[in-house]
């Protein structure tokens, strides 16, 4: 998979996000970074992970800092996003969202670790959702 990071693989519309904030959704935190997942039914010409990024004035006064901070998590996903995207079935959609939690800019490597576990975690939650539910649904072949 390529380590881009496109417009079609960001979060836009309004409903999108309110869905992604709802019931329903899960998340995880690995200071500095909270991260809010949720499966969403397929659609058609869409990435198969859609991202939003946050980091609130509340946080970060300065809009040089929220800027950098920003740029050092697309970075940080636009590299590892590989984790993720290779462990999802084909016909799953996510949508994932980025809460910065810290007062202050943090060094590119934490932020790059924090983010490798993050993937990692939602990855293997996934997995074993997916084993969940082909358990208690089994395939029969009878017709």
């Amino acid at each position: 998979m390529s380590q881009t990071f496109h417009k079609k693989e960001h979060i836009c519309l309004r409903r999108d996000i309110e869905t992604l904030f709802s019931a329903g959704s899960r998340s995880l935190s690995l200071f500095p970074l909270r991260v809010t997942y949720r499966c969403v039914e397929p659609a058609s010409e869409q990435p198969a992970v859609k991202v939003l990024l946050s980091v609130a004035k509340r946080r970060l006064r300065h809009a040089v800092d929220r800027n950098c901070v920003k740029r050092r998590i697309r970075e940080a996903y636009r590299t590892q996003k590989n984790l993720l995207c290779d462990s999802l079935a084909p016909d799953v959609r996510l949508h994932l969202a980025f809460v910065w939690l810290a007062d202050k800019p943090l060094p590119s490597a934490l932020i790059r670790q924090r983010m490798e576990t993050a993937l990692r975690r939602i990855a293997e939650n996934l997995q074993k959702e997916a084993e969940k539910t082909e358990e208690n649904c089994p395939v029969s072949d009878e017709k």
